[in-house]
């Protein structure tokens, strides 16, 4: 049946009192700043907690209904329940992303580890599967920079996913990602195991999120290079921006527009200057991407096994499946669910 855990850690329906008795104070606009930020809050709780409160009806209906019924009615009330079983799942999802910027869309940054060519190529397997991802969630994706690997695959990848929840999935996908199978690049079939690391940033579109004064930035531009196929161009329109009193570069070849790609750069930029900020502030993993990793068996979050055996075990939650190809093949929304759940579970009451 429902649970109501989640609802009663967030305290959420004595939430909505506080902030509506708050609201009607009359001082309240003495600090604009202060009342748009307790009336947002309030609004999203609000979005939030309506759901919850017509599927709760729906429930006790049920029941009513239940009490009631005919054993021959038994298989429709069945077909209820599992009804509004699956609304429930959809809802805790929707009320696990309750970030600042969970319903951002995403960068997302594939890297290979050590291993060269092997790596490489499992680095560009990973950023094939995020990106059947996004295509099953039918969310926009752009190319925003890459480097080939010099025999196959991949150095690394940036790409930009447009969509709602973008950020507050894909977060959960942020670590180092272990490939263990019978390695296509040597010529004994050996078996080998490859490192790459997906990191995840949120777009930060805004500038009154962070500043960043002109005189901080040096910005250079450069013809694309490297085989980047039809959506990378050749021209002289790629941006590189470099943040001088941090030295945080971030570059961007995915438009034929300079300035498009100036903006991708900068709206990157925003985000990994937010990130650095709140690290500093907290003194402990940042709120958007945790500490700074490193593509090796030490931060691993996910293990994929093709040989001896078919698994993928997600080591943060024990979620683990034998449909190794349908995996691959983008189908990951288990472990991102049970991510979120993971979480949830972690947060102080």
């Amino acid at each position: 049946m429902l649970e109501r855990t989640l609802f009663e850690k967030r305290h959420i329906p004595q939430t909505i009192e506080k902030l509506e008795r708050q609201s009607q104070d009359p001082t309240i606009w003495n600090d604009q700043k202060a009342a748009n930020t307790l009336f947002t809050e309030l609004r999203t709780l609000k979005n939030q907690w309506g759901p919850v409160q017509t599927l709760l009806t729906s429930v006790e209906d049920l029941l009513l209904l239940a009490e009631d019924a005919k054993e021959a009615d038994a298989n429709d009330l069945h077909k209820e329940l599992h009804v509004i079983e699956k609304q429930w799942e959809t809802l805790q999802n929707q009320l696990y992303l309750n970030g600042e910027f969970d319903h951002r869309n995403a960068f997302l940054t594939i890297s290979s580890g050590a291993g060269g060519t092997e790596a490489q190529d499992w680095a560009s397997m990973l950023l094939r599967m995020y990106l059947r991802y996004a295509e099953a969630m039918q969310w926009k994706t752009t190319l925003i920079e890459k480097t080939d690997g010099q025999e196959a695959g991949i150095k690394t990848a940036t790409i930009l996913i447009e969509g709602d929840p973008a950020y507050g999935y894909l977060k959960c996908e942020r670590g180092t990602h272990r490939l263990v199978r019978l390695s296509p690049f040597n010529a004994k079939n050996l078996r080998q195991t490859s490192f790459a690391l997906a990191e995840v940033i949120p777009e930060i579109t805004e500038t009154k999120e962070i500043d960043i004064p002109a005189e901080q930035l040096r910005i250079d531009t450069f013809r694309s290079g490297g085989a980047g196929g039809q959506h990378v161009n050749k021209t002289e329109s790629a941006v590189r921006i470099t943040h001088l009193p941090t030295n945080t570069v971030v570059s961007c070849q995915s438009e034929r527009s300079q300035q498009q790609n100036k903006q991708h750069a900068m709206n990157m930029l925003r985000a990994k200057l937010l990130e650095k900020k709140r690290e500093e502030e907290q003194q402990q993993k940042s709120a958007l991407r945790g500490a700074s990793q490193s593509a090796d068996f030490g931060q691993q979050i996910r293990s994929y096994v093709l040989h001896p055996y078919q698994m993928v075990k997600d080591v943060r939650t024990g979620v683990e499946t034998s449909s190794t190809q349908g995996v691959l093949d983008g189908d990951i929304q288990i472990f991102i669910e049970a991510a979120l759940k993971n979480i949830q579970r972690k947060e102080p009451s």
